[in-house]
């Protein structure tokens, strides 16, 4: 009943303007003829949960001379149009580079194809001095910016000034709405300074593919890891989650909008044995509510967030290898955005079991409540622990850390994964028995 009356309370809270956008403009108010620029971007992300999106590879650029005269050219992403997951109250940098026109000579108004937004470089022939200073103040006009896609670099979004700016919203077009302009940041992360004009916000195609793509985030680690503990064995997840309904007004989102689908699967494989047989693997579906932004002040140094919901376990097998619960959850988030940026996390999960026949003492061994601690770099170090403790001493730990790939001298995409697992509970259908220790290194997509 408890539960039930908090998820219904969430109706009445009062809910935060939730926004985000991007604003553009040149590296430079002026260029020779033949020169690279960049069209840089900032995308905001002061909404109430997670953004995920994916940059376009090129964007076509219209340039137009005083005279009337227009030549079109392609402008490239920097860097590689991978997938982005862009945190609660986080912003994130991109740049696509282009070449200036090789007749390219006085004032040029460049438009971006698709988007209404204009932006102004003085050009001037390798021969001729470059345009007059005086053009950079016209750099950057706009009128009703659509913006395009955000890069992995990511930084506290109450750091960074913005313009009127409209919410991110996966898989909605169009939407306006106002963002108060904030002091201009110290960090070099955010190099745009948006207009003051009011944007009109267009993220994603109606497409069914695009909809879907962008209602599909990550949900928990994504790994594959080693390791040898009475021979050599892997253990691995897959996890995503989907969210079932995108609001069409993205600034008011209602409590039927933080809806998901979850599924995890974690298996534990021997890669001794003569057969290589998978030892077991966890089937884990849920159905949850979640808002990662639930309330929190001004300063947005801090916030907290919930999720709420029912899940099932099974390992898939029949007789006594059967292994198959059920649980509704609660689990209050706290977050903390350093000035470094790095995020602290901190979450208490509440479960209580129900249809449990396969296992009735399955919390004896796992207890009713899951400790989980999160610290995460921006493009940097992230270490996770997870601990929850039973009866009679029973207890389960769970120590993570990954290393962005990137910044190694591999430069691939990816992380380097490190876990490490003591106590009960490492399979579901070995919950009864104690892992003495075991520590794997590998493979994470998704830290």
């Amino acid at each position: 009943m408890t539960f039930a009356l908090l998820l219904a309370a969430l109706i009445f809270c009062p809910s935060f303007k939730a926004m985000a956008g991007i604003s553009y403009q040149l590296d430079t108010p002026q260029a020779n003829a033949g020169d690279t620029i960049a069209i840089q971007g900032v995308l905001f992300n002061d909404s109430d949960s997670v953004l995920s999106w994916t940059p376009p590879q090129t964007l076509v650029l219209q340039w137009r001379n005083q005279a009337g005269a227009q030549i079109q050219t392609q402008a490239t992403l920097a860097a590689a149009a991978d997938p982005i997951e862009l945190p609660v109250n986080t912003f994130a940098t991109l740049a696509w580079t282009t070449t200036v026109p090789a007749h390219a000579k006085g004032l040029q108004v460049i438009s971006i194809d698709g988007e209404n937004i204009l932006l102004a470089l003085q050009a001037a022939s390798p021969t001729t001095a470059s345009g007059s200073a005086n053009t950079a103040a016209a750099q950057s006009q706009t009128s009703d910016d659509y913006p395009t896609k955000p890069s992995a670099t990511f930084a506290q979004s109450g750091d960074a000034q913005s313009g009127q700016l409209s919410k991110a919203g996966l898989g909605t077009q169009n939407t306006n709405s106002h963002l108060e302009p904030k002091p201009k940041p110290s960090t070099a992360t955010a190099q745009s300074q948006p207009s003051n004009g009011t944007n009109n916000v267009r993220l994603a195609s109606s497409s069914a593919f695009e909809r879907f793509r962008n209602a599909l985030s990550t949900f928990e680690p994504i790994y594959f890891d080693i390791g040898r503990r009475n021979g050599t064995d892997a253990r691995f997840q897959l996890s995503f989650k989907y969210r079932l309904h995108t609001p069409p007004d993205p600034q008011n989102t209602g409590f039927f909008d933080h809806w998901y689908l979850g599924y995890t699967q974690t298996s534990l494989w021997d890669l001794s044995g003569a057969s290589k047989p998978f030892i077991d693997t966890t089937y884990n579906p849920s159905l949850f509510w979640q808002k990662d932004r639930l309330w929190g002040p001004e300063s947005r140094a801090y916030y907290t967030g919930l999720a709420a919901g029912l899940e099932h376990k099974s390992n898939g097998k029949a007789g006594p290898d059967s292994r198959s619960l059920n649980s509704f959850f609660i689990e209050p988030q706290f977050n903390y955005r350093f000035a470094d940026g790095s995020t602290l996390s901190a979450a208490t999960r509440f479960k209580n079991y129900f249809a449990t026949k396969d296992n009735p003492d399955y919390a004896r061994y796992m207890g009713h409540i899951d400790w989980k601690l999160r610290w995460a770099q921006d493009n940097g170090l992230v270490l996770d622990a997870l601990y929850n403790h039973g009866q009679k001493g029973r207890y389960r730990v769970q120590l993570q850390a990954a290393w962005p790939l990137q910044r190694t001298f591999l430069k691939m995409n990816g992380y380097l994964h490190l876990q490490y697992f003591r106590g009960y509970g490492e399979t579901l259908l070995g919950y009864r028995e104690k892992s003495p220790g075991s520590l794997r290194i590998g493979l994470a997509l998704v830290p």
